[in-house]
Formats: structure tokens, C-alpha cells, sequence
């Protein structure tokens, strides 16, 4: 391993996290223009930012670092998959791993894996549904489109925001920090859907700020307790989401995880470990 890359893992966990995310949120959310453009500028030059597909094209028309970073796209820039039982892409990234939960773990990276029920929030009657069942691990860079979408109808059940770390969550943190995305703060969304139980699972990162949905608005910053509402009838009422609906969004990004229980989807050819995939390409078909 490179001298700098043990220097940064390092630093992963020697940083303040949630300090360093909370005073990344205030100047995401500065609407001095001087102080906006500029970090909108530097962003767009370093990641190569392509504002052709965004709603409003001109970067130095968004209000706030934050307000560009989550920028809608234009309607046609992301053509939902045709077929009418197919599983969409969630988000634009790439996929880290996809694949079997087995033994109640799921698979991170070079013999990494982390506990299907930790990632739930520790109820293993939440995570039972998705024991043996399919996931996939799509990692979004600074460059994509930060909003995530619905993968297939859904009917939104109950939402668990489970406090913790902000490690980084890029290749080599996940080759390397064991548990990453079970120690990371994240938002779990649990529907249910023609494919049976499905869960989105939001996973913060170092200097994302926060993690919105659409029903809720902000679910972060960090609390210290794991706070589950649930939204069925006898509570708040369901909440019914369309496939490709926008479910959620990252102030600054991070990673989605998807999860479905045995024997309810088939992981097609479009995906590949590494690979990149755009929101509302072909994910998955029924089994």
C-alpha cells in the first residue's frame, strides 16, 4: 500500500467526523457569492462536472454549494428501464459489490463483510425478511447526480436512522475499514413492493452533511440513539412511491445499498463489480 493511502486511512480514524461534516454543511449551505462560486467553480473543474444534463446549466446559478450539488436533471436525461417488472438502478455511480447475503453478512470488499442486521439498526426481526436474500452496493463519486430514486413501486413501511461513524466510504476505505457500512451513519428505508420486502439504505461519509428523504425532509445530523418511525396504517399512514420516483437525496455523497429477499429478483448482465450504471437503467428482473 502507498505511504499515502495508510496515511489517509489513518487519518480516517483520528478525524472528528461529524465536526468536520458539520462545518463542511455550513459552508455548502453559504450563499455569499463569492464564497459559493468559488467552491462551485474549483468542484466543477476538478470533477469535470457535466451540467449539459442538469435542469438549470449555468453552475453559478444555484444558490448554495449544496443546492448545485443536488441539482435536479432535466427530464430526459435519465429514460426509466421499459420493462414493467423490472428493477431500476436507484442512483448514477458505479457498482461495488452485488450479490448473496449469506450467513446474515454482506459482502464489502478483499474479505470484508458486515452484519445485515447491524445495517438494519440491530433488530434482527427487521433484518430477517432479507436473510438469504440479494443486495447490491452502488457507490456514488463527487461527479454523479446525488438523488436517489425508487428501484420499483413501493409502498414506504418504516424508516430507521441509525447513528455512527463517517468514515470515508471511496475503494480504499472499503477495502480496508472493517464493518464500514454497518459503522456508518445511515438511513434504511424498508418498503414493500411487487418483489416483495425491499430496502434502500442511505450510508453517510465523511463531510456529507446530511441525508434527506422526501417524506422527511433532513434525517440528519447525528443523534445519538436509533430512531425507527413507522409509517403503516395504524401510524402515519402509508406513503406510496412510484418506479423512479425520487426517494431521497445526500448533501454531498455517499452510497445506496439496496437489499431484496431470497428468491425474489435476478441480478441481470447489466451490472458489473467496478462497473458504472446510470439511475433508472435495468438493475434486476423478477426471479
Amino acid at each position: 500500500m502507498l505511504f499515502k493511502d495508510q496515511l489517509f486511512l489513518a487519518s480516517q480514524y483520528l478525524a472528528p467526523h461529524h465536526l468536520v461534516s458539520r462545518l463542511m454543511g455550513l459552508a455548502a449551505d453559504c450563499r455569499t457569492p463569492a464564497v459559493k462560486n468559488w467552491m462551485i467553480s474549483r468542484f466543477v473543474r476538478r470533477y469535470g462536472v457535466d451540467m449539459s444534463e442538469a435542469l438549470v446549466q449555468d453552475p453559478l446559478a444555484y444558490e448554495t454549494f449544496n443546492h448545485f450539488f443536488t441539482r435536479a436533471l432535466r427530464p430526459s436525461a435519465r429514460p426509466l428501464d421499459p420493462d414493467p417488472g423490472s428493477v431500476l438502478c436507484p442512483a448514477d455511480g458505479a457498482i461495488s459489490q452485488l450479490g448473496r447475503i449469506e450467513h446474515g453478512r454482506i459482502f464489502q470488499a478483499k474479505g470484508h463483510s458486515y452484519s445485515l442486521t447491524e445495517l438494519l439498526g440491530g433488530d434482527p426481526r427487521r433484518a430477517e425478511p432479507f436473510m438469504n436474500g440479494d443486495f447490491a452496493t452502488v457507490y456514488l463519486s463527487p461527479r454523479d447526480y446525488h438523488r436517489v430514486h425508487m428501484p420499483c413501486d413501493g409502498t414506504l413501511r418504516e424508516m430507521v436512522h441509525v447513528p455512527g461513524r463517517l468514515f470515508s466510504v471511496n475503494p480504499l476505505t472499503a477495502s480496508h475499514v472493517p464493518e464500514l457500512f454497518a459503522r456508518n451513519e445511515r438511513v434504511a428505508c424498508l418498503f414493500d413492493t411487487e418483489h416483495g420486502p425491499m430496502a434502500l439504505v442511505l450510508v453517510g461519509a465523511m463531510i456529507v452533511a446530511s441525508i434527506e428523504t422526501v417524506w422527511a425532509g433532513q434525517v440528519t445530523p447525528h443523534k445519538r440513539m436509533v430512531r425507527a418511525e413507522r409509517y403503516d396504517e395504524a401510524a402515519r399512514g402509508p406513503i406510496r412511491l412510484a418506479k423512479g420516483a425520487e426517494m431521497g437525496r445526500f448533501n454531498l455523497g455517499s452510497t445506496v445499498i439496496v437489499l431484496f429477499g431470497p428468491g425474489r429478483i435476478r441480478w441481470t448482465d447489466t451490472p458489473s463489480v467496478r462497473g458504472p450504471v446510470r439511475m433508472g437503467e435495468l438493475l434486476a428482473l423478477p426471479a
